[in-house]
């Protein structure tokens, strides 16, 4: 039998031990040739002008030649204006792309040392980053699709005669939402050429109100080409797709696996790991930010077989490209997202 990929050498490139004791040089070049792609030249954040501008090495800043702006490292990325040594930075990245299953803040913060509000901000300064453009990868071939609820029921009353029934909607709960998913799956040709390319490949989340036949369908036409093989389960919501793709279908309620061998695993593998996320690691979840959780698993699953360092760099390299001016500058001074990113 086959090792598995998590438990190979393959998947251990990194050592969060090594990033802890990297010296103030060693960080800040790192961070250069992630940024630049040069421990020399610089490219100024205002007029875009790749060239070796002046250091002021009291400061760490560069002074461009061309427009005479000053910045440092981390201008006009999501870690600007920062506070802390650059090294604890890059170990809280490090410490994200270990934890498979995603890290708390209350864990973050004991292990770096810092507030829970400064873990809190930091941790989804670095899910902000993984957020990308779905308009420009349409999902096409056989795709999954399936939704999942969260915050479905507080907790009920002590007493049974005190409890409501939930399934009505006039005792539904109001922060009910529901995390729909869609996963492409590696086609036969990439996986004859490339054995480790099994099961999804792109995977994109939604928070949405509820499954139903309009979001559905405005989802599916938005990013899912047409005449794709979807597989889905029995729920009404995905009837009409019928129409504009090759719908496939399991009644959950009877078999896991039809007798087709049409399944919805790879969205149930999803739910897997994001579920674990919440009740294992976050524990809340608030409305307002659940894409971004949502989002952080989708990108941890799309690169479940890449290194540890290859995906430190990946997030470093997102982070130092992701502009400061987003919902978490300023959080704790009172600049708080205030609509969810929901599709209606």
């Amino acid at each position: 039998m086959a090792q598995h990929f998590l438990l190979s050498a393959k998947a251990r490139t990194l050592s969060p031990i090594k990033i802890a004791r990297l010296s103030d040089s060693e960080a800040h070049a790192r961070l250069m040739e992630a940024r630049w792609n040069s421990t020399i030249e610089q490219i100024c954040p205002r007029c875009g002008i790749k060239h070796q501008a002046y250091f002021i090495s009291t400061r760490k800043q560069w002074r461009c030649k061309h427009c005479k702006h000053t910045f440092s490292i981390t201008s006009d990325t999501i870690f600007a204006n920062h506070k802390l040594p650059i090294q604890t930075y890059l170990f809280a990245i490090a410490l994200f792309v270990n934890a498979v299953k995603g890290i708390s803040a209350c864990q973050l913060s004991r292990d770096l040392c810092v507030q829970y509000k400064t873990a809190y901000v930091l941790a989804h300064k670095i899910r902000e980053s993984l957020i990308v453009q779905r308009e420009l990868f349409p999902l096409s071939g056989e795709v999954h699709i399936d939704g999942t609820y969260v915050h479905s029921a507080p907790r009920p009353k002590n007493k049974k005669a005190d409890r409501v029934d939930r399934r009505r909607k006039e005792h539904a709960n109001p922060n009910k939402r529901t995390v729909l998913v869609m996963r492409e799956r590696y086609s036969a040709e990439e996986t004859t050429q490339n054995l480790d390319l099994v099961g999804a490949k792109k995977t994109f989340t939604f928070p949405i109100l509820s499954e139903n036949t309009i979001t559905v369908n405005k989802l599916a036409e938005t990013y899912i080409q047409p005449n794709s093989r979807i597989h889905a389960d029995e729920n009404s919501a995905y009837d009409e797709l019928l129409v504009s793709y090759d719908l496939r279908r399991v009644n959950h309620q009877k078999e896991y696996r039809s007798d087709e061998g049409i399944t919805n695993n790879l969205a149930e593998s999803y739910f897997a790991r994001f579920k674990r996320m919440y009740y294992g690691q976050i524990h809340k979840m608030a409305n307002v930010y659940l894409d971004n959780y949502a989002n952080e698993i989708a990108y941890r699953e799309d690169n479940r077989r890449v290194d540890n360092l290859s995906l430190f760099k990946d997030v470093i390299e997102k982070c130092l490209t992701t502009s400061s001016d987003n919902d978490w500058k300023g959080y704790w001074q009172g600049h708080h997202r205030q609509v969810e990113r929901l599709v209606m």
